[in-house]
């Protein structure tokens, strides 16, 4: 007859019970992710805290500061950066000693379970190490606690896979943005936009986003990065990176390594330079650099054979690469807003360029090879010191819009060819020294609309230009007709100017012997 077992001490039921209100009790439990990102946080942070320092270290003297003030601005600086990384520490941190101090909790409850389970096997010497042969009740507490345990380990893994595929909406901190990197490459994640959710403070990537090897799509804009970690070179998925309205001062060398990015936005930002590597972004297809501190471009730039839009505006750039000349899938040219004197004579390569504006510069004159520039639709060159627009120019014939206003005292006339280009709609000429417009703009049948405000015209005059672009266009035509006419009628030197005009190249189609409108 099988003996049963004695019932369980009241006093071991009270500390079964007080081991589940305590293990109850503690903050929810670290997930593996969550190690994870706290282990790449603080290798993060040391690297942050070096690089910090060593800038420090590299600051120069200005000679009429003393050396010892400068030393203590020096210390200051590297003690701000000690206090900052220390800060960005303390959350890793607590993970960490969170994890550790579970898996003391751990070691303990199955130290307890072992200690009061129920074991038939067990002889009378050998339970006199613990508690003895315990009834049903206790057993089923223990076996409540473990379940508790592991619903606890799956609960903080769900926490955590919650937090990452649903960003939440206020700031991320930056062992959440490590969290964020660690599920998003665990769920192979394609797409990750973090536009404007990282804290102030955080100012570096965690390392590990060299783990994000699915991502095709990366948006990091408006918050404040200082630097990206070497390891983005990794991600050789990604097709398009977002990151402007930073503060990034420069590039890893291993940026050249994206060699998929089709789409790269970098603009509002304190770069002063690009690596050497950024030749390697054969695949770019749009480039916006624009509201940096560029003064160079490199020669590499010409690798980008496949770019169609590169907008390089206020900036203080003072010469293009004559390289630019190889990026003939160009469509696009934005250089508005920097120090460019010249252009160089490459630009007329560009046979795709559609739009190319260059207001706020100090541009004295185009190049001639602009002419083969047969596909250009809008230029701009106001607010600059241009003194002349070539003849070439009217070659490229198929252009819209023309806008060479604001050169103030410096252009003085428009080129003679003007009325070759059939196609321009708009034309902007105010705040010039133009008095006479050529005699060819009649044949502009397609201007809607002319900007001459303060240029003081004389041919035509001021209320002709008043009644618009047709006007001026009609007046031009009448005005010619009647000089051609007037000339005819005259002997001596009215002869003369006939004659010249009988040997005058002339449009096919697009004027009458009588001087009358284009067809």
């Amino acid at each position: 007859m099988a003996i049963s077992p004695p019932p369980t001490p009241p006093a071991v039921m009270d500390v079964v019970e007080e081991l589940m209100r305590v293990y109850r009790s503690l903050p929810p439990r670290p997930s593996i992710e969550e190690v994870k990102a706290a282990m790449a946080v603080l290798k993060t942070v040391n690297t942050e805290e070096e690089a910090r320092i060593e800038e420090v270290g590299r600051m120069e003297k200005p000679p009429e500061v003393p050396e010892e003030l400068f030393f203590v601005l020096q210390e200051v600086k590297r003690n701000l950066v000690l206090l900052q990384t220390q800060e960005q520490r303390k959350e890793a941190m607590y993970v960490l000693e969170l994890d550790k101090r579970f898996h003391v909790f751990d070691e303990l409850i199955q130290r307890a379970s072992k200690l009061v389970s129920f074991d038939e096997g067990r002889g009378d010497e050998e339970r006199k190490g613990g508690f003895g042969v315990m009834d049903g009740g206790v057993e089923k507490i223990l076996v409540k606690l473990e379940k508790d345990e592991k619903k606890q380990k799956e609960k903080g893994e769900e926490d955590v896979s919650s937090l990452k595929s649903n960003i939440p909406a206020e700031k991320l901190s930056l062992i959440q943005v490590a969290s964020l990197i660690e599920s998003s490459a665990k769920k192979g994640v394609g797409v990750l936009d973090l536009q404007g959710k990282l804290m102030d403070q955080i100012e570096w990537l965690p390392v590990s986003v060299d783990k994000l090897q699915d991502i095709t799509e990366l948006n990091l804009s408006e918050n404040r990065i200082m630097a990206l970690p070497s390891t983005v070179g990794s991600l050789r998925s990604l097709t398009k990176l977002d990151i402007h309205s930073n503060q990034l001062i420069n590039l890893p060398e291993s940026f050249g390594e994206l060699s998929n990015l089709v789409d790269l936005d970098l603009h509002a930002n304190h770069l002063t330079s690009l690596p050497a590597s950024f030749g390697k972004l054969i695949n770019l297809a749009s480039l916006d650099l624009s509201s940096n501190q560029l003064s160079v471009l490199p020669e590499s730039l010409g690798n980008l054979t496949k770019l169609r839009r590169l907008n390089v505006e206020t900036n203080e750039l003072e010469e293009l690469p004559y390289t630019i000349g190889s990026c003939t899938a160009l469509v696009e040219l934005r250089l508005d807003f920097n120090q460019l004197k010249a252009l160089p004579e490459a630009i007329g390569k560009l046979e795709s360029l559609e739009v190319l504006t260059l207001h706020y510069n100090r541009i004295k004159g185009l190049p001639t090879s602009m002419a083969s520039l047969s596909k250009l639709k809008e230029i701009d060159v106001s607010f600059n010191e241009l003194e002349s627009i070539p003849e070439s120019l009217c070659l490229a014939t198929n252009l819209v819009k023309l806008n060479v206003g604001r050169n103030f005292a410096d252009l003085t006339a428009l080129p003679r060819s003007i009325g070759n280009l059939e196609m321009l709609e708009e034309l902007d000429i105010s705040n010039n020294q133009i008095r006479m417009l050529p005699e060819s703009f009649r044949f502009l049948s397609k201007l809607r609309v002319l900007h001459a405000d303060e240029t003081p015209l004389e041919v035509p005059p001021r209320q002709v230009v008043k009644l618009g672009a047709q006007a001026v266009v009609q007046y031009m035509a009448d005005l010619v007709a009647a000089r051609e006419t007037s000339s005819m009628q005259t002997g001596g030197n009215g002869f003369w100017y006939w004659l010249c005009s009988v040997f005058r190249p002339r449009r096919k189609n697009q004027e009458t012997l009588s001087g009358t409108n284009i067809v």
